[in-house]
């Protein structure tokens, strides 16, 4: 019955809207249960999208079923038993399933899991062999010359299933940590903006101007006028010309070196001048590319978690690691149903009241105070050569002068070899003074060399052989 369908509507709609309201006001302890909340938030109003289309379509009657049984339905059901929905929506029974929605290295949603994608990067034929704290710094950068691939390279099936599955991976994960956005217009946006780059021919990578190497030079597809050979990269103006050309020498083996490079038949099959055997799959790993760049701008404080997160942990001792393994199982236990009682509202209370200021763990409680005394995080060392920059523990000290921010700083101050001899340096004076040191070593080691040689000249006197040839330059011997 359309009227029993009505009325029934009206109140799963009247229990959405306040199951949603009752969840919103609640404050989640954890991560985990953040994600629990805004999933179920989520599911409940796609169900009221859902029933809000059906209300309308039975009020707008387009077939007058429901004005018939206006009509009859008070004499023919005076009354009816109706379902309870007070009880539909209750905390208990709408848990969603949040841990087996993620995996341990993402740890409900707080850090990106590049780990396999990693995996397939290295094995692209002529990358660089980043380690995975570099390739998450990097792995959206997919141009040259952080991705030394020609454009030959970038359509091979190998790469397209690469790229395809970073932004499949992307986009799944934004979904699965952001169920309250719209997405859907989020995506279309990087869609609008990709049609009009891909128009202008603006897309990183796929210029105008791109070039085999990743350099700039001109387009070698023709002028649009004539018939174009991919094979020989050359355009045709004459359709009888270009056809002896396919019987020449230098056809046939321009066409046999594309086949060997392991490029499609299709490449060396005649296109009219101006277009690409390739533009359509180009087109589809350009905007993979692009879809990657966009989400990876929107997932960068994700992104920047992961990787303090991966060093975090590559400083950990296994027990250590097997410590913080044990306490994120035991969590679910604790948090599972928003309701662990007095236990719970301890732990919440921890989270808060950090008197020593300690620095916070993946799970936003404070690190234990040994951890923080083992690895000396109190203590805080200014490199003046990195700006005054402050690293906090040293580690973190000692590591920083192998990097980027530590050798800039010796390259600004003219010092461009042997920074190694630089370690434990962090005054300017002192950097500069090491390094006219050394300039006057390698100064005197030039003029020792010089002074190998011995002459001796008429009267017996010996002297350098420089000194020698000047002498005699000048007529003076």
């Amino acid at each position: 019955m359309l009227l029993e369908d009505q009325r029934f509507i009206h109140e799963d709609l009247e229990r959405l809207e306040q199951a949603v309201a009752e969840r919103v006001a609640e404050e989640p302890r954890t991560a985990r249960d953040r994600l629990t909340r805004d999933h179920v938030v989520s599911t409940f109003i796609d169900q009221i999208e859902r029933q809000s289309r059906t209300l309308l379509e039975i009020y707008t009657d387009a077939d007058g079923q429901r004005e018939r049984e206006v009509q009859i339905s008070t004499r023919k059901y005076p009354g009816g038993a109706v379902e309870d929905l007070e009880q539909a929506y209750k905390s208990e029974r709408t848990l969603m399933d949040i841990d087996n929605m993620f995996t341990g290295e993402e740890r409900f949603g707080q850090f990106l899991d590049l780990t396999s994608i990693h995996e397939d990067y290295l094995n692209l034929p002529g990358v660089k062999r980043l380690s995975y704290i570099q390739y998450l710094d990097v792995f959206e950068q997919l141009v040259q010359p952080y991705l030394p691939l020609k454009r030959k390279d970038k359509l091979s099936d190998k790469y397209f299933r690469y790229v395809a599955e970073l932004s499949s991976y992307l986009e799944g994960f934004i979904k699965r940590v952001r169920p309250l956005q719209d997405l859907d217009k989020l995506f279309a946006a990087f869609d609008e903006e990709f049609d009009k780059q891909w128009s202008a021919k603006e897309v990183p990578g796929w210029t105008e101007n791109a070039t085999e190497n990743g350099t700039s030079g001109p387009k070698t597809e023709g002028t649009g006028e004539g018939t174009w050979c991919p094979a020989c990269e050359k355009e045709f103006k004459n359709e009888n010309v270009y056809r002896n050309h396919l019987t020449g020498k230098k056809h046939i083996k321009a066409a046999e070196a594309k086949k060997a490079a392991g490029e499609s038949g299709e490449s060396s099959a005649p296109v009219k001048s101006g277009t690409s055997a390739f533009s359509l799959k180009e087109r589809a790993i350009a905007e993979r590319e692009h879809r990657v760049r966009c989400l990876t701008k929107e997932l960068q404080p994700e992104r920047q978690a992961t990787r303090i997160n991966v060093e975090r942990r590559q400083g950990m001792t296994e027990r250590e690691r097997q410590m913080e393994l044990e306490t994120l199982m035991a969590e679910p236990e604790t948090f599972g149903d928003g309701h662990g009682g007095d236990q719970s509202d301890d732990d919440n209370d921890d989270q808060v009241y950090n008197p020593l200021k300690l620095p916070l763990a993946w799970d936003g409680k404070p690190i234990p105070f040994w951890l923080y005394k083992l690895h000396g995080l109190g203590v805080e060392y200014t490199c003046e050569v990195c700006g005054n920059f402050v690293y906090k523990g040293r580690r973190a000290f000692d590591k920083h002068f192998s990097e980027g921010r530590h050798v800039h700083g010796l390259n600004c101050l003219g010092i461009t070899s042997n920074t190694n001899l630089f370690r434990e340096i962090v005054s300017i004076a002192d950097a500069m003074a090491l390094w006219e040191k050394l300039e006057g070593e390698r100064k005197k080691e030039r003029d020792s060399r010089e002074n190998v040689v011995q002459m001796e000249d008429a009267e017996g006197n010996v002297m350098p052989e420089r000194i020698y040839l000047d002498l005699q330059k000048q007529g003076i011997l």
